[in-house]
């Protein structure tokens, strides 16, 4: 089979590689057939991960397969998978996770402790499991990973519910339940701050600004009825909810003095860059932040049925569909969400 791999800053190209096999029968062999990067991708493909940085205890070298949101056919299960059969079409997540240890059954699938630290598809940490950029792939734990997707939703629109698309339901619907008709600050570059406000409009926001320096991502979130600034300078003030998704701490330090007292922030970004936060501030405030991966396993069949509601437009943040031959020349451009199909799997 053929695997997308990263070489170099801002190169990729297709490697051969062995099929995968099953090695137990809880396992499953699936085929992607849409796939798009993460926003962790691009930092990935811009070279940030790869770079030696004094304060990184982990980092990834090339070459190595790319790839963590797909929706992809099951092409072989082991005879002890039940949840899912070959023909199907499902998500799957980014962190490789069993299900049964107490972590995971405690819902932080990030952190499973049956498989090695930060085990995931698309880096070479915890293991190496291939990405989802691959014509094939291995599920080491089928029924506890991949989760069937709902008749009726595009596999086009959810490519991102391996990630992006149910993180994004974690950072601000819990929240909306504990504080119905919140005010909601999103401070973003990329697909994630988009669908927040798509579902924070959806899920009873009163109020949500959306900050982004490009023009055409603000015309997006104003087409999901949120409001638009170009700069978070100087700061607003009375935010129940804000979520960072930049990677910068100088925009994480001004999205959490825009909190109202005993505000929430929620930062999704990969922060490789060193920073400081107005801590002062936060504690006169009262502010809970949490800087987290995602235990997006827990969170995708919840994301799957808001998705599957009709309230919100997942598919609205698609910004190009590129055929699966054309990931080496593409993917290393700046499109804002681009899904790749295949139409042989």
């Amino acid at each position: 089979m053929r695997e997308l791999t990263y070489v170099a800053r801002r190169t990729v190209e297709w490697r051969e590689a062995p099929d995968p096999k099953l090695q137990g029968d809880g396992e499953a062999i699936v085929a992607p057939v849409a796939a798009t990067p993460c926003d962790v991708d691009s930092a990935i493909l811009a070279g940030h991960a790869t770079r030696r940085q004094p304060h990184i205890e982990y980092s990834v070298h090339p070459p190595f397969a790319l790839g963590h949101e797909c929706v992809a056919r099951v092409v072989e299960t082991g005879d002890a998978v039940t949840s899912v059969a070959p023909g199907d079409l499902v998500v799957v997540p980014w962190s490789i996770n069993c299900g049964s240890c107490d972590r995971c059954r405690a819902g932080l699938t990030a952190h499973c402790e049956a498989v090695p630290y930060m085990a995931m598809y698309g880096a070479p940490v915890g293991g190496s499991w291939g990405g989802l950029f691959s014509e094939l792939l291995r599920v080491p734990y089928a029924d506890a990973m991949l989760v069937a997707l709902p008749t009726g939703l595009d596999p086009v629109a959810m490519a991102s519910a391996s990630d992006n698309w149910s993180l994004a339901w974690r950072l601000v619907a819990p929240h909306l339940k504990a504080r119905p008709g919140a005010r909601v600050l999103v401070v973003a570059r990329g697909s994630i701050g988009l669908y927040v406000c798509d579902i924070a409009r959806a899920l009873g926001a009163s109020d949500v600004l959306y900050v982004d320096p490009e023009p055409e991502h603000r015309d997006l979130a104003r087409a999901f009825g949120a409001a638009t600034a170009e700069t978070l300078e100087p700061p607003p003030r009375g935010f129940d909810i804000a979520v960072e998704a930049t990677g910068r701490v100088d925009q994480l330090a001004l999205a959490v003095k825009s909190l109202a007292p005993e505000g929430i922030c929620e930062s999704a970004g990969n922060h490789f860059r060193p920073g400081e936060l107005p801590l002062l501030d936060m504690y006169l405030t009262g502010v809970t932040l949490r800087i987290a991966r995602d235990n997006v396993r827990a969170h995708i069949p919840d994301a799957l049925a808001l998705a599957a509601s009709g309230k919100v437009s997942p598919g609205t943040v698609v910004s190009h569909v590129i055929d699966w031959e054309d990931l080496p020349a593409a993917l290393p451009e700046k499109y804002l969400k681009p899904v790749f199909v295949r139409s042989d799997a």
